[in-house]
């Protein structure tokens, strides 16, 4: 058995997931930015000649990038925020090369994600938002994209799935302000100074779907996280209803858990 863990930035995500790998011997935990069967966040996703154009632009890093490095066929995959340095402009240089925030053409981004699910063929993995929470990001903010037309790619996804053996844990948050407000917290400097939630309004006010209605702000942003919310759980009640269980966030118990 495999699983996806899914729900909204600070639902407790990564603790659910270590609680169920330790009570799963064996199992391997993917988080955010390691190497995924199915997910290529946090990733660089290049041909081999764009490979070697970074090799050759980072001789410095050479060595490390090829150890966070992951051949897919003729494609390779980068883990480049594993990768701890103060190179100028390394991070920021190899985002580009993400499949997500709009920077890969809609057909291409499609083809990508579904050919990984059917090629996808490793067990007792344990993934943190890696079905939902990127590739719904992308397709409501930067491609403004429809309920429907999102939907409608979550029936291509669960056709791609057939055969695999997985549950989705959603983690539905009841108190989304609350929720922000405790890792806006934990996502702080020494001083108290925010690091992540700067960011993350800065993600949002630049996007697309935020200047196409004219959204900015924290109101507008938690109002896009409810809305999240809401249609990721449509997703899980029309398309996955048998593959899914949805926990309150932070309120569920070992019992559940071990129902899994």
């Amino acid at each position: 058995m495999n699983y996806f863990v899914e729900g909204l930035q600070g639902s407790g995500k990564s603790t659910i997931v270590r609680k169920i790998s330790e009570k799963i011997p064996g199992s391997v935990a993917v988080r955010e930015g390691d190497y995924s069967p199915v997910e290529l966040a946090w990733c660089a996703y290049v041909d081999k000649a764009k490979y070697r154009e970074i090799l050759g632009k980072y001789p410095e890093l050479r060595a490390e990038i090829e150890e966070k490095t992951f051949a897919e066929g003729e494609k390779r995959i980068i883990c480049y925020t594993k990768i701890l340095t103060d190179v100028p402009g390394f991070h920021k240089d190899l985002a580009q090369y993400e499949i997500y925030n709009g920077r890969t053409p809609y057909e291409d981004f499609r083809g990508i994600v579904l050919s990984r699910y059917r090629k996808w063929n490793t067990d007792n993995m344990i993934f943190e938002c890696s079905l939902f929470q990127n590739t719904v990001e992308d397709m409501i903010l930067y491609r403004c994209f429809s309920d429907e037309e999102i939907v409608g790619f979550y029936r291509q996804a669960r056709e791609a799935l057939n055969g695999k053996d997985y549950r989705i844990v959603y983690l539905k948050a009841e108190d989304i302000p609350g929720n922000l407000r405790v890792i806006r917290k934990e996502r702080s400097d020494e001083h108290g100074k925010e690091l992540w939630f700067p960011l993350m309004i800065w993600y949002f006010n630049k996007s697309p779907y935020a200047k196409k209605y004219g959204f900015e702000g924290e109101d507008a942003l938690l109002r896009h996280f409810r809305h999240r919310q809401d249609l990721e759980l449509r997703i899980m009640e029309e398309i996955f209803p048998d593959q899914s269980v949805t926990f309150t966030s932070k309120g569920y118990t070992d019992e559940d858990l071990a129902k899994l």
